[in-house]
Order: structure tokens, then C-alpha cells, then sequence
């Protein structure tokens, strides 16, 4: 790149005749008018941050990697060099980058395309700028086959950000600049793949870091590309009103700003309309469309106060706004007393205005705003923290949860935090072992600290030598010596004792432990006891009895069964009648779906049930314990109401009738096609993978003479587990249905169920 000169006649200049002699060959039309822009606008910014000596040597490694194709466009057809001047760009604008930090994402690619070494790139501009490419090399090292909301991809992304807090940065920001690339992007499948990492992992991360303008944009384009008729839909109701909001916005600013100038305050005012993705999130919640959002209009008041005036004006102005305007209390959100541990500070304040519409007012100073609008960076330059700095003591919440067993990294996220505002207390082991906790850690997060099987048996502690709960907050000096019990466990309530995310996830983790085992117990309990009296488990109708008793997962009822919470023959006696209840009831069918003749077979002169012949006047019903299908070898059950009942041969109750009733079993055959539909339903069980469920559903669609009816899921600990119910011709179609079934991405097996 030609980065960085003084004047901007010279850089376009020199940008032409070195870099993209063949524009037309490298870029395309649109692609080159991006670009330029892109450029203009990063030499602007960083103008006074890169020597011209550094901008030579770069402009020449640019302009020898085109000539030698080691910036060609990647498989999806992604300009690489648009994407990084792009991405640097937005780096510039959004989080305020440096020297460093825009080289790096310029040679990060040609380091990974082996173009350049990263002893060259020490040598020509410094070990900060290899130590960023490093972490920018682990990033694209990831196993981008797993996705980003694999355990193992987050918790190495995080490693990367305990190293140094700027990849993250450049990574979220490079999201980002790829989610505007796609917007036209040919292939859904990568379109679809970028999105649900943008949505699920860098958004979550970017309001972590207090980029909040970041993870609105790409939630927004989110919204767009995995539902663009709404979002559409709600763009266009947006713009139609657009003259109003701004009007609006103009009479609710006015007096305020009249009042704001006659108390001597400082300041510039301005209004906005809440986030594509923010409306539809309300939207989606409260069952409204955009005209009822509680607070769609947003008013910010920026006061130019520097120092010890910073929250008393602010506060000053919050009275002003309130004396206005009716507030509702419970809206109101005071971060100035208590800021945010990603360093954001402001005042909160939900007011009425005119035409009695809910507005939304920000009270903050210049200083809170930048940090507000570009995160913990800013915070951290207005601190005079050097971003080179060693950021290690910033980043020890990360590193405490990479051990981690957790397989969800949204959870992780949760859990995920720095506190730039953490003091912290030193105390010590009985050993003289000295140790370091953020203010307020407890008993429990030294005894987790220690080890987890500590922690986990911890009852209290003798502090300077006397007893402590575990709740007793540590303070420096303390020499603590942790007491145990073998009959101490893990409970829920430790989760708001413990401080450190280390503590909370072992503290998590343990009791997944405990609960995992009483839920195989309570399987095995149940297992035996059916195995006892000798009753064949049905998982459909195992599944059926469980949502029944008002469970969500199979797990938590197992769980309950498991600790005795419920009882395992109370259970046994509720499966059983709903056995015996599809026994008794009788299918509704019309009079002419299924016609039954009787004719003896010349051989043997046994009475045999043909469906299809032509007698009328027998009263029959198909089984709904097994719902047999055309092409199903069957035979007729007398019913003690004289209604003949058509079996599966291999039907789970076949043998008990058998045994018990032989004299009410009536040989039965099918005569031939009915040109009827059968409805069946088939357990499938697979991994949770994204889009299994459109998949299946794709798959039967497809199939001719095939219609699904109705699929219900449940997902348990990445377990996805379905029934699909659907109308088939015969047994010859529903097998190769099961067939294609079990080739689908994530599917483990699929079986025939009862209904």
C-alpha cells in the first residue's frame, strides 16, 4: 500500500503509478472506486503515524506481492488487499488504531502466504508489529471446519486475546469489514457461515469491549442476510417516517437545548433512531410493529467538561431533562456511579415527550463518549496506558476459564470479563505462599484457585486463625488455611459467592458433573425396573409420557428420577396407560380409505384378512402402537369390543398377544396397493448442528409422493433428537426414506416410531 504520505495529491499520485498500474486487471470497477475512498480516508487519519521511510518500504512489498500474485483473490473471490485497507480503515475510525496495528493487517496476509518472513518483518518494523501478525497467523490457523461456535475455536481465540487484547480488535473489526463485502455474495452457504459467526461470536465479543457500534452494525446486517424481508420490512417503515422522527427529534432537542445553554453547560445534542436489529428484537418480544417501541427515539447530550466537573454536570444535566419531562424511574440507568467494566460510563434517562412518546436521553461527557463509541481502547489511552504495553494483568479473567469443559461458548461469554476498575488483595497460605484476587474475591475463590477438588470439599476457612464461612470476603494480608468435609458438594447458591470466572466455571462444571451422574442413575433406575416386568421400552411414547409430566428435556427427568423426586413405579403406571390408552383408541377413518375381505387359503383352509378385497361390512382399525403401512407384514387382532385391529408382525405388543390371546389372532395380508397415504414417524437422532432441521425438512420435501406433517425437536447437551411424522405410500418408500435420512450432516440414526 502506498500508506501514509503528507499531502493527499502526491499519495493518489504515487498510488496510481506504483501500486495499480493495471487497476483494471486487479480490481473491478466498483472494487477500485471502494478502494481509492478507503485510501483518501486512512491517509487522512494516519497521517501523522507513519514515517515516509516505513511508507517506501511498505509501498514496495505491496507492489512486488501484486506483481508476484501473492494477493490474489481468495477461494470465495474476497479482495484480499480491498479487505485490508478496508479493515484498516475501519480500525482507524472505530477504534482508533496505530502505527503497529495498521502494518500488521497489511502484511499478515503475505506473512501467511509465505511472501514475506517474519524475521523481515522485525527487522524492517519492529518485534510489536511481529508479535501482532503472530496473533493475527493463530486466528487463521483456527479449524474454520469446526465453525466459530466451537468450544475449542473459542477458547483459542481467547488465548490469543490474554496475549494481546489488539488482535481482538483487528479480528472483530475485520468481521466486520467482511460482512459488508457479502452483502451481494453469490454463495449462501459462505453468506450464511459468516453471518452466524458475526451474530454468535464477534457481536457478543464486541459489546464485551464496549463497541457498541460495531456489534449493532453487525447485528443489523446480520438481520439482513439471514431474514432480509424483514429487515426490508422495517428499513422501508424507517425511511417513510424518516421526516417525522427528525422533526420529532427537533421538538423534543429545542427546549432542552435552551435550558442546557442557560445553565452554562457546554455541550452538543443530538438524536437517533434505535438499530434495525434493536426494533426487530423489541418487535419480536413484545408482539408489536415499529410505531409501538417503547423508546424508539434516542436523544445523546455530549458535554465538553474535562476533570472533577465530569459527573456533577452530568448530573446537572440529567436534572434539567427530568424537570422537563415525566421520567420513568425504572428506565433509569445511572453508569457513572458504578461504570460498566468494559469502562463505559453515562447516564440513563427514559422520558416522555411530546405527543406522549417514550424518548431515550444519554447524559455523558466528550471523554465517556469516546470511550462509549470505541471501548476499552479509549479508555485505555485516556488512561496513558500504551497500547505496546504489557496487557497481561488486564487479561487474567481470560485466561482463568480456558480450562473449561463448558461446550457452550455463548455461556462463555457470559462469564467473560475484564474489570479495568478491579483493586486487588494480596493474602496468603498457610505455607507463606502469597496470592493475588480482584477486591471482593471470597473463601471460595481462593479455595478454587488452590485446586477444583478444594473447592469443590470447601466448608469455610480459618482466617488469621479464626473460622470463616465461605462467603467471608479476603483481605490483603490474610493467611488463609481452607477446611474441608467429604460430605461437602457444589451447590447453585456458591455461583453468587464466588467473584473470580475461574471459581464460577469450575463451580459450573461440578454440578454439571453431579447432575449428569443422577441422570444416568435415574435412566438405569428406570431401565432395571421396565426390564423387572418385563416391559419393552418405546422411546416415542417414552418421549410422549415426559412431556406429559411437564418436562422440557428427557435430562431433567431423568435428573428428578435420579435424586427420587419423583417415583420410578408412579412412572412405569403412567407409561403404561398410555400404552394401553393407544390400545383402546380407536383411528378415525373414512368409510371407504380401506375395504376388508375374508378368504380362505387353499392350502391350509385358515381363515386370512386380505385388505383390498371386495366385501364390504367388517369393522377394522390399523393399530396405532405400531401403524402398520402398505408393504408391512400384519396380522388382525379381535378386540374385546368385536373391532379387528391390524398389527405389525413385529410389533412391540405382538408377542404379549400372542402368548396371551392366540384364539383372537386373524392371519392378514395386504391385496395391493391402496393408492392411499400412510402416516408414520420416524425418531431421528443427530448432533445439533446449525440448519439440521432445514435440511431434513429439504430432504422429504424432495422425495416424491412423500409429505411431512409435522417434525417437534428437543435438544439436549448438543443431542438433537426429533419426531417427524409424515404420509408415505408404502414400506418401500419409508425404508429408502430412512436411507437417504441417515446421510444427512449430522444425523446418527433414524428409526421407525409408533405415533
Amino acid at each position: 500500500m502506498v500508506l501514509f504520505f503528507a499531502k493527499k495529491n502526491v499519495l493518489l499520485l504515487l498510488l496510481k503509478a506504483n501500486i495499480v498500474m493495471s487497476a483494471n486487471r486487479y480490481f473491478t470497477k466498483s472494487e477500485w472506486c471502494e478502494f481509492r475512498s478507503n485510501y483518501c480516508r486512512l491517509v487522512e487519519l494516519m497521517r501523522d503515524e507513519i514515517k515516509y521511510d516505513e511508507i517506501k518500504a511498505l509501498r514496495k512489498i505491496v507492489r512486488s506481492a501484486i506483481d508476484a500474485g501473492s494477493l490474489l483473490r481468495d477461494e470465495h473471490d474476497i479482495n484480499p488487499l480491498l479487505r485490508c485497507i478496508t479493515t484498516a480503515t475501519l480500525l482507524c475510525d472505530k477504534v482508533g488504531a496505530d502505527r503497529d496495528i495498521i502494518i500488521a493487517v497489511f502484511l499478515s496476509p503475505l506473512v501467511e502466504g509465505g511472501y514475506m518472513l517474519l524475521d523481515d518483518v522485525s527487522s524492517l518494523f519492529g518485534e510489536d508489529v511481529v508479535k501482532l501478525v503472530k496473533g493475527l497467523l493463530k486466528t487463521n490457523e483456527l479449524d474454520s471446519k469446526q465453525g466459530a461456535m466451537s468450544s475449542e475455536y473459542f477458547k483459542n481465540l481467547l488465548l490469543v486475546f490474554a496475549d494481546d487484547i489488539r488482535v481482538i480488535f483487528i479480528i472483530i473489526v475485520d468481521c466486520l469489514c467482511l460482512m459488508r463485502m457479502i452483502n451481494n455474495h453469490p454463495d449462501d452457504n459462505y453468506r450464511k457461515h459468516i453471518t452466524v459467526e458475526a451474530s454468535n461470536l464477534y457481536a457478543p465479543l464486541a459489546h464485551k469491549l464496549g463497541l457498541y457500534k460495531i456489534k449493532s452494525e453487525l447485528e443489523d446486517l446480520a438481520l439482513k442476510y439471514s431474514d432480509r424481508e424483514t429487515y426490508n420490512l422495517i428499513a422501508q417503515e424507517l425511511n417513510a417516517t424518516k421526516k417525522y422522527r427528525e422533526d420529532y427529534i427537533t421538538s423534543f432537542i429545542g427546549p432542552v437545548k435552551a435550558e442546557l445553554e442557560k445553565a452554562n453547560l457546554k455541550f452538543e445534542i443530538k438524536g437517533r433512531t434505535k438499530s434495525i436489529y434493536s426494533i426487530w428484537n423489541k418487535m419480536k418480544k413484545q408482539q408489536i410493529g415499529v410505531g409501538g417501541i417503547y423508546d424508539l427515539f434516542a436523544v445523546r447530550v455530549i458535554l465538553e467538561t474535562e476533570g472533577a466537573d465530569e459527573k456533577s454536570d452530568c448530573w446537572k444535566a440529567f436534572s434539567i431533562v427530568t424537570n422537563m419531562y415525566t421520567h420513568n424511574p425504572r428506565r433509569m440507568r445511572d453508569w457513572l456511579s458504578n461504570p460498566k467494566s468494559n469502562g463505559y460510563e453515562s447516564l440513563h434517562a427514559t422520558v416522555i415527550g411530546p405527543e406522549n412518546k417514550w424518548v431515550e436521553v444519554q447524559i455523558r461527557t466528550r471523554r465517556m463518549d469516546e470511550i462509549a463509541e470505541r471501548g476499552l481502547a479509549a479508555h485505555w489511552r485516556y488512561k496513558g496506558i500504551k497500547s505496546e504495553g504489557n496487557l497481561d494483568t488486564l487479561m487474567n479473567s481470560v485466561r482463568d476459564i480456558l480450562e473449561s469443559d463448558n461446550d457452550d461458548p455463548l455461556e462463555k461469554i457470559k462469564d467473560f470479563n475484564i474489570d479495568i476498575y478491579d483493586k486487588e488483595v494480596f493474602v496468603f497460605s498457610p505455607k507463606g505462599d502469597l496470592y493475588k484476587f480482584p477486591d471482593g474475591s471470597t473463601v471460595l475463590d481462593f479455595a478454587f484457585h488452590i485446586h477444583t477438588k478444594l473447592g469443590c470439599a470447601c466448608t469455610g476457612a480459618r482466617v488469621n486463625g479464626k473460622n470463616q464461612t465461605i462467603k467471608y470476603e479476603l483481605k490483603s494480608g490474610d493467611t488463609v488455611e481452607i477446611l474441608t468435609s467429604s460430605t461437602q458438594h457444589p451447590k447453585k447458591e456458591w455461583l453468587n459467592i464466588a467473584q473470580s470466572a475461574r471459581a464460577r466455571v469450575k463451580i459450573k462444571q461440578a454440578l454439571n458433573e453431579i447432575e449428569n451422574k443422577s441422570a444416568e442413575l435415574g435412566r438405569e433406575l428406570l431401565s432395571r425396573r421396565m426390564k423387572n416386568r418385563k416391559i419393552e421400552v418405546d422411546e416415542a411414547v417414552l418421549m410422549r409420557m415426559v412431556k406429559k409430566m411437564g418436562y422440557k428435556t428427557v435430562t431433567t427427568f431423568f435428573l428428578d428420577l435420579g435424586n427420587e423426586k419423583i417415583e420410578v413405579n408412579e412412572v412405569i403406571e403412567q407409561y403404561l396407560a398410555i400404552i394401553e390408552k393407544d390400545h383402546q383408541e380407536e383411528e378415525q377413518r373414512s368409510a371407504g380409505e380401506y375395504i376388508l375381505d375374508t378368504k380362505p387359503i387353499s392350502d391350509d383352509k385358515v381363515d386370512e384378512l386380505v385388505i383390498g378385497g371386495d366385501i364390504k361390512g367388517v369393522d377394522y382399525r390399523l393399530a396405532r402402537c405400531c401403524n402398520p403401512i402398505f408393504g408391512d407384514k400384519i396380522f388382525g387382532f379381535v378386540s374385546s369390543e368385536g373391532t379387528i385391529k391390524i398389527h405389525r408382525n413385529d410389533c412391540p405388543n405382538a408377542v404379549n398377544m400372542q402368548e396371551r390371546y392366540p384364539y383372537r389372532i386373524i392371519n392378514a395380508r395386504w391385496a395391493g396397493k391402496m393408492g392411499s397415504k400412510y402416516v408414520v414417524t420416524l425418531q431421528v437422532v443427530g448432533h445439533d448442528d446449525i440448519g439440521i432441521v432445514t435440511n431434513i425438512s429439504s430432504l422429504i420435501n424432495k422425495e416424491k409422493n412423500v409429505f411431512l406433517r409435522s417434525i417437534s425437536i428437543d435438544s439436549d447437551d448438543g443431542i438433537f433428537q426429533g419426531h417427524l411424522s409424515v404420509a408415505i405410500d408404502d414400506i418401500s418408500t419409508l425404508n429408502t426414506l430412512i436411507k437417504k435420512l441417515r446421510t444427512v450432516k449430522g444425523v446418527k440414526d433414524v428409526q421407525r416410531g409408533a405415533m
